[in-house]
């Protein structure tokens, strides 16, 4: 595949064009693997109950082996300008689309894990060129679409440390070295956590950050507690149940490269590792449509990727960041969907001090640039209509 393990260890801004060329020979050695696959004699009445269900699984190898086409979604990808860069010392591996309206704001778009460039494939159009789409063209957005150090198309070879302050920090050198000394930010996940940091950084130029979650919790302090709603505190059960199966963060914080020799070596452990994110553990089985998921997975397989992108859980698990407990003060909008983490405002509010935007949508999941397009793009719109 055309530059995915290549990692300059000089100093080097140059800006690279990349393409998406996946040999032949490796969607032949997936397709014998997706035949060959040995599943686990899991209880067939356990449902979601111990992981990623019997199956779900089953129906996605049969659709994957016999009817996914990655040529048709290498296609779409690659029908987006696409590059790679240096910084400091890592790959880095982004689209870059260059709206047709002059006076575009610059957009910086952080995908999630388990996920890839390809969750915002939809929001693409839209937000670039929204006079295409029926929107207004003074909506416009430049977009810089980066794929995480050691995730997909950024590649494997990544050396230790890339935590969230230091992938902010990556990023305000792409914008920068692109020439966007003003932009702005967007993110779930851990495109929230990084759209977040470069809040706490005070990074210069940044206009404001629009996210899907603000990860902030109770402190332990009873005060804290006192006068929550019904409603914040159904938010606090959904947060508990979601610990209660986040069995991916105790070992990606912990253990990465021993669940990493599983995930490369089988793509239907890869595909259930993932699947159990996406489906959020079985409650919204089957939001995503199956070729977006598909085409996700098809992103760390190919790349060979899950080692290098589950040891971010480590990095950040284990180096010191001494902004830790920083507030951020950029101008912040949130936009919450209704089957994702839900964030509870007093301590969003406790911890973010200049929010001035927040939507709540009774549809979409933790990956709504998937499966709520339209709704997303339209809060980005709204939320950075005031910096134009």
């Amino acid at each position: 595949m055309t530059n995915v393990n290549q990692m300059t260890q000089t100093v080097d801004s140059e800006i690279r064009p990349f393409h998406i060329a996946v040999p032949q020979s490796d969607l032949d050695d997936l397709r014998q693997r997706l035949s060959l696959s040995r599943l686990p004699h899991a209880s067939k009445s356990a449902d979601w109950k111990y992981g990623s269900k019997l199956s779900r699984v089953q129906e996605l190898i049969a659709y994957w082996n016999q009817q996914y086409d990655w040529r048709k979604h290498e296609s779409r990808l690659n029908s987006w300008p696409q590059f790679t860069t240096t910084i400091d010392g890592a790959n880095i591996h982004f689209m870059h689309i260059v709206s047709p309206e002059p006076d575009a704001i610059p957009l910086l778009l952080t995908h999630a894990w388990p996920s890839s460039i390809a969750e915002f494939l939809d929001v693409i159009g839209p937000l670039s060129n929204p006079s295409a789409y029926g929107g207004n063209p003074k909506d416009a957005f430049h977009l810089v679409i980066p794929s995480v150090p050691g995730f997909g198309f950024s590649g494997s070879d990544l050396g230790e440390g890339w935590d969230i302050p230091r992938i902010a920090k990556a990023w305000d050198t792409l914008m920068k070295r692109l020439g966007y000394m003003e932009y702005g930010s967007h993110g779930s996940d851990v495109g929230t956590l990084v759209s977040r940091e470069l809040g706490v950084q005070r990074t210069e130029g940044l206009l404001g950050i629009h996210v899907l979650q603000l990860f902030s919790f109770p402190s332990g302090d009873p005060a804290e507690m006192e006068g929550l709603s019904q409603d914040d505190w159904a938010r606090l059960q959904f947060l508990g149940a979601f610990q209660d199966r986040a069995g991916f963060n105790v070992i990606q914080s912990t253990r990465p490269q021993t669940l990493a020799y599983a995930l490369s070596d089988s793509p239907v452990g890869q595909l259930s590792w993932i699947l159990d994110m996406f489906d959020g553990f079985g409650d919204h089985e089957g939001f995503i449509d199956q070729d977006a998921l598909l085409t996700n997975v098809m992103i760390y397989w190919l790349t060979n990727t899950a080692e290098s992108s589950s040891r971010l859980y480590y990095e950040n698990a284990h180096v010191t960041n001494p902004l830790a407990g920083e507030k951020n003060a950029a101008l912040t909008g949130i936009s919450v969907f209704g089957n994702d983490f839900r964030t509870i405002r007093r301590f969003a509010e406790r911890d973010n001090t200049n929010i001035v935007f927040w939507t709540e949508h009774e549809r979409g999941t933790h990956f709504a640039a998937i499966d709520e397009p339209e709704t997303l793009t339209s809060d980005i719109r709204s939320f950075f209509r005031r910096f134009r």
